[in-house]
């Protein structure tokens, strides 16, 4: 028998007829690998990324042999809240009219609530960590009956610091039980996490070209590190994503890039772990309803984010080693969508580059800086597919004002001085300049911050109303309680300086100051 087909592997009639209604004609190469032998009752290891079917490699073995009514038979341990969420959904999903109950506790979500839940014993729980602990120490969470455990993301729950966790959690679960385990890489560490709990696991390996899903393609982008917001902001114009996912090394990174994509009109929001979960939460749900277009994240919050439609991932920083490289880029091209992966690379880190390259076993694509007449030309598209859909709007009162200006102006003077205030149309760098590095900046000290009610996005406007500056001539902004520091050009710093204290004459008399660069202030102030 071939069990390279879900109708083959033996399943249960209704779990098959929701898996043929979610359109899964096909298993994927982690499925078929996986679930024959845990239908046949071994224990799986398997190398598995985001995106690539685990959570249904995992979850049909389960549902094919959970009892309804028989107390909680499965266990599924998940390093963030967001996977747990998903890894829920997506059980409850092909589950569905099986007469089983499947439940996610985790922190930051009213325990009072999830003991009432778990008094209704659902036969599957998906958890964290330490929310597991918690419920297993108070006695609402029995593993007497336990058939079931899985170890999702095995690799990024040791990197968070869970194994403590982990070892305690399998001290209540019993020795005559399956084990899967999944994790992005079966590195050392995971090899020896599974000796420890598993029975003679069958091990699934995903060859390295195989590593990174199929659909994306791959680029880099060698830049300057003072143009990479430029840089960035042309890919946005020229690429026009529809919904992108942005990494970046440090948390502070994060809140830097969004606040210099707000200021220049992108709808973007940063997602990291300084954040409160009710931050957190009301981002993912703008970002998922579409407010926000751009999330700009970093690796450990993003870590379980399961997000449908990304069509871009860019790599504002490069990852510091090749497996955060796979797991970032395993957002995108997924579920027989076309993605699109970028990564931006500055000259001193090129090795880094074929570090990740030799892990994926793929050569990364160069992708030349986009130029301002590419920039402009998408940016004509998309200002006549928005004239185009408001010609079709009810346009009655405009029209009338249309009327008054055509009495004494020309209409294609007319036409293009609103066509420029449309698209706002700024002078940008040359590419030369981007490549050359000759477009020198400096930081520009203001004794103005949160506690005056400024913002980055007020801080543009206020530069764009009071200088000749345009808001893509404005870099780095930094934005503290009484002090804030904005990057400009060195060209500019008279306007400004002239701008802050003819604004400030009417305070105390406070005077703006010309900064060094952001490195070089720690030093001055030594």
């Amino acid at each position: 028998m071939h069990n390279d087909t879900f109708a083959n592997m033996g399943l249960k009639p209704r779990l098959l007829q929701m898996i043929e209604g979610k359109g899964f004609e096909m298993p994927t190469p982690i499925q078929i690998k996986s679930i024959p032998p845990a239908l046949a009752g071994h224990d799986v290891m398997g190398q598995a990324q985001t995106g690539t079917g685990k959570t249904a490699a995992f979850g049909i073995p389960m549902l094919n042999k959970l009892i309804p009514g028989g107390g909680l038979q499965g266990l599924v341990v998940c390093p963030t809240r967001e996977l747990a969420v998903q890894v829920t959904k997506e059980i409850n999903s092909l589950g569905r009219g099986m007469n089983l109950r499947s439940l996610a506790v985790y922190g930051g979500q009213s325990i009072e609530l999830q003991i009432r839940a778990l008094s209704r014993k659902p036969e599957l729980v998906v958890g964290t960590p330490g929310r597991l602990m918690d419920h297993m120490q108070r006695g609402n969470i029995s593993l007497s009956k336990l058939s079931f455990l899985v170890l999702d993301e095995a690799d990024e729950m040791l990197d968070m610091g869970f194994l403590p966790d982990i070892e305690k959690i399998m001290e209540y679960c019993p020795a005559e039980r399956q084990t899967f385990l999944f994790s992005a890489t079966l590195n050392e560490d995971i090899r020896k996490l599974g000796s420890q709990f598993m029975h003679d696991p069958e091990i699934i390996l995903i060859e390295s070209p195989e590593l990174t899903v199929p659909l994306t393609q791959q680029y880099f982008l060698e830049v300057s590190p003072r143009y990479k917001i430029e840089t960035f902001c042309r890919l946005l114009d020229v690429d026009q994503p529809t919904v992108s996912l942005v990494f970046c090394r440090t948390k502070r990174g994060a809140d830097a890039l969004a606040h210099s994509l707000i200021a220049r009109g992108y709808d973007a929001e940063a997602l990291h772990g300084d954040m409160t979960q009710r931050e957190r939460d009301n981002v993912m749900e703008r970002f998922r309803q579409g407010n926000v277009s751009i999330l700009v994240a970093t690796d450990l919050a993003a870590r379980g984010l399961d997000i449908e439609m990304v069509s871009h991932v860019f790599n504002f920083d490069i990852p510091e080693d090749p497996d955060s490289y796979v797991h970032r880029i395993g957002r995108t091209g997924r579920a027989g969508r076309d993605g699109i992966a970028i990564t931006f690379v500055e000259p001193r880190q090129i090795r880094q580059l074929r570090i990740i390259e030799q892990h994926i076993g793929k050569k990364i694509m160069r992708r030349r800086l986009p130029s301002l007449k590419d920039a402009l030309e998408s940016r004509q598209e998309s200002l006549s597919k928005r004239l185009l859909e408001a010609a079709r709007e009810d346009l009655d009162i405009y029209q009338r004002m249309a009327d008054q200006f055509l009495a004494d102006n020309d209409a294609r003077t007319l036409l293009a001085a609103a066509l420029k205030i449309i698209a706002a149309g700024e002078p940008e760098m040359e590419l030369a300049e981007l490549e050359a590095g000759n477009y020198d900046t400096a930081h520009v000290e203001l004794p103005l911050g949160r506690m005056q009610g400024i913002n980055p996005r007020r801080l543009v406007e206020f530069l764009s109303a009071n200088t000749s500056l345009t808001p893509r001539q404005v870099g780095d902004i930094e934005i503290h309680s009484n002090t804030s520091y904005v990057e400009v050009p060195m060209y500019k710093i008279d306007e400004v300086y002239e701008a802050f204290n003819n604004f400030e004459q009417n305070r105390k008399n406070h005077r703006s100051r010309i900064g060094l660069p952001r490195s070089n202030r720690s030093k001055r102030a030594n």
